[in-house]
Order: structure tokens, then sequence, then C-alpha cells
């Protein structure tokens, strides 16, 4: 089922982003974090894009964080939204403290 896959990938010390290779803001999320050194295992990127039950994650990402938009980028547990908030995070400075604080950096 679409909630426990999700569920089963959110976890305190991981950083999740479920995206579709082709979304630019998906892109923009990537770009962003791969400025970032994670420990190995500490970061991880969906494809929900070929999933059959695609439409029913997304129906669960609106449940979830008010939104069925991609990306949907969890740090840890807490989703903080899609491209341009990561984007706006990181600009921030706010994006590395929550990162350190959930113990995903190098």
């Amino acid at each position: 089922m679409a909630q426990e896959f999700v569920q089963a990938k959110i976890k305190g010390d991981k950083v999740v982003l479920f995206v579709k290779p082709t979304c630019s803001y998906c892109i923009m999320a990537k770009d962003v974090l791969a400025k970032y050194k994670f420990k190995p295992g500490h970061l991880e990127c969906i494809d929900i894009s070929g999933r059959s039950d695609m439409d029913s994650m997304q129906d669960y990402f609106m449940e979830l964080t008010g939104a069925r938009t991609v990306p949907r980028v969890f740090i840890g547990e807490e989703c903080i939204g899609g491209g341009s908030d990561v984007a706006a995070l990181d600009k921030s400075g706010k994006l590395k403290d929550m990162l350190q604080s959930i113990g995903a950096l190098q």
C-alpha cells in the first residue's frame, strides 16, 4: 500500500525525496541537497513516476503534507515541502541546521 511504503521510507535520521525525473523542481531539490555531504544511506531519492500506486501515493502526500505535488521532501519525519522550499531553506542557512539536527551529515 502506498501509505505503508511512504511511512517505511520516512525515518527520523534520513532525508527522503519523492520525485519524478522530468520535474524541474525535483531536479532543483536534488541539486541543492547535492551540495551537502551525507552519511551513507541518509539521503534517498525515490522515483514514483513508474509506480502503479503513484496516484494513491500522491493522494497520501495530500493528506500528510497538504500538497500532492512532487518533490515531497522529508527531513526526518517532517515534510519541508518542495524544490523552492528546499532552495529557500538552503539560502537562509536553516537547511544545514535541519540536516545536522537529524544526524544526516558527515
